[in-house]
């Protein structure tokens, strides 16, 4: 199951999550399990305050969603483990459905079935996105270098 956070509604939104940003990335400076006062209506009362204690990955896990939010891009928290459509791994790719079980049949990616249906495990398609954004940095960067050793004025 996955939420998404489309975007924030108003600019004193925004500024609070920037502000919540700083703080937290403040706290990883310190590399260790941070104390977080819980408040209501954002009035501190830090001594019948509930205490929450969140380890360093999860603080970079919202720091990282905050600074994304506050820039405008939408938000989406998914499991790794989660297994998706050939619709949904389409989507995440930006490749159409019969474009995507080609790919499946030709073995780029692992899937298994569910009756008739694929299913495609979430953390292989991010493993594929990212190899191709690797491989396609890889060849701009060779065509580079060639233009320069060509010297082609770039």
């Amino acid at each position: 199951m996955s939420d998404v956070i489309d975007r924030l509604d108003s600019r004193e939104d925004v500024e609070l999550a920037k502000a919540a940003q700083r703080c937290i990335v403040s706290a990883l400076d310190h590399s260790h399990a941070v104390n977080i006062a819980i408040l209501e209506d954002g009035v501190e009362r830090l001594e019948d305050s509930p205490i929450l204690k969140l380890p360093p990955k999860v603080l970079r896990l919202f720091a990282d969603m905050l600074g994304s939010l506050a820039q405008g891009h939408a938000v989406a928290i998914m499991p790794k483990e989660m297994y998706v459509s050939t619709q949904e791994a389409a989507m995440f790719l930006n490749v159409s459905r019969p474009h995507l079980v080609k790919m499946l049949d030709e073995g780029k990616l692992p899937y298994h079935k569910v009756g008739t249906h694929r299913r495609i495990k979430f953390e292989d398609v991010v493993a594929y996105k990212e190899e191709r954004r690797k491989m396609s940095q890889t060849a701009l960067q060779e065509l580079v270098d060639q233009a320069q050793e060509l010297d082609m004025g770039y």
